[in-house]
């Protein structure tokens, strides 16, 4: 349900590991824009999962 470009930089950090400098270059946006659509975009997991399911998508990421 996430839009394109937040779902790209949540799987990208996330799933694949990679940086925001390696995530903002495989997508072509800024580092700035890579940082605030993986927040948006885990803030929408959030609301859609809850905290909790959205926070063990992710290994490290605190619950909250």
């Amino acid at each position: 349900r996430l839009p394109y470009r937040k779902r790209a930089c949540v799987v990208l950090r996330h799933a694949l590991d990679l940086s925001e400098k390696e995530t903002a270059a495989a997508l072509g946006i800024s580092v700035g824009t890579v940082k605030s659509q993986t927040s948006k975009g885990m803030a929408e997991l959030e609301k859609l999962l809850g905290a909790h399911a959205a926070g063990n998508l992710v290994p490290g990421r605190r619950n909250r």
